[in-house]
């Protein structure tokens, strides 16, 4: 399969989150994780979700996939409900979730084998993304003999390869090292932006991942998650073409989404201190 470049509209709606709220029990005690949260995401956009440790973003992105059912609200795909994993979404996860007795190629191929395609046709489209991340002559290895950039490129090729309309990525680059990181933002954005664009939405910690990736960020608030604020990145598109992150908008940015989370941490952190001392 050749991997051609699209083109898509920004303006066309793909992704619509309405309403939802999430509760678990732990420990007998009801915990409220999510609480009407709502967004949107156009095709063709990157949209980034971050927030403080525990207000439910990975909880999001599983409901957003069908992975876990919301107590209220729904989460609209291609304009209809998601009830269950889509077809056409795909997954990238923090621990990158190969599987050890496969080879890099097949554990690319794993979802077009769930889909039926034809060996010649399966093997096919797997060498081509696994070209397109960089890791040509390495098709016949196993995750063990692989780096820990290497085996998140292996998750990148194999979401990519059943050609989603939505990517999800949960913190994919949270366990690498600061240089390895960098250089996969730049990486990914020439893939989602450039050779093969996504409507992706990614959940990250990192204030400055955030802002360097995103056309919005959907700005969460301590738990229970609530939508705080979603703000739109005026930087140049193509910005693996240039260093932003010295850039006076990029600045204003991180100062202001800094100022956010370290308001909801303390805030975190006092309500914990009155509930031990009840």
């Amino acid at each position: 399969m050749a991997l051609e470049q699209k083109t898509v509209s920004t303006f066309k709606q793909i992704l619509k989150i309405e309403g939802i709220s999430k509760s678990f029990v732990k420990d007998g005690k009801k915990v409220q994780v999510l609480e009407d949260v709502s967004f949107e995401a156009r095709e063709g956009s990157f949209v980034s979700i971050i927030g403080p440790s525990g207000c439910g973003k990975t909880t999001l992105l599983r409901i957003i996939d069908g992975l876990v059912k919301p107590d209220s609200g729904k989460v609209l795909f291609n304009g209809k409900p998601v009830t269950s994993p889509p077809p056409k979404m795909g997954f990238v996860f923090q621990q990158f979730g190969l599987l050890p007795w496969r080879t890099v190629r097949k554990n690319v191929e794993f979802g077009l084998e769930l889909r039926g395609v034809n060996p010649e046709e399966k093997k096919k489209i797997a060498e081509g993304y696994i070209k397109l991340v960089g890791l040509e002559g390495f098709e016949n290895h196993y995750p063990h003999e692989l780096s820990g950039g290497m085996q998140q490129r292996v998750g990148l090729a194999r979401a990519l390869a059943i050609d989603p309309d939505v990517l999800l990525m949960d913190e994919p680059f949270a366990s690498l090292d600061m240089q390895t990181r960098e250089l996969f933002q730049r990486e990914l954005l020439k893939i989602v932006k450039g050779a093969l664009p996504k409507t992706t939405l990614f959940v990250t910690h990192n204030i400055d991942e955030a802002i360097y990736l995103s056309d919005e960020i959907v700005l969460m608030t301590a738990r229970p998650g609530k939508v705080y604020e979603i703000i739109k990145v005026d930087l140049p598109q193509e910005r693996w073409k240039e260093d932003i992150r010295a850039h006076p908008e990029f600045i204003r940015l991180r100062q202001k989404i800094w100022k956010f989370l370290e308001s909801q941490i303390i805030e975190k952190e006092m309500g914990e201190n009155e509930s031990g001392k009840a």
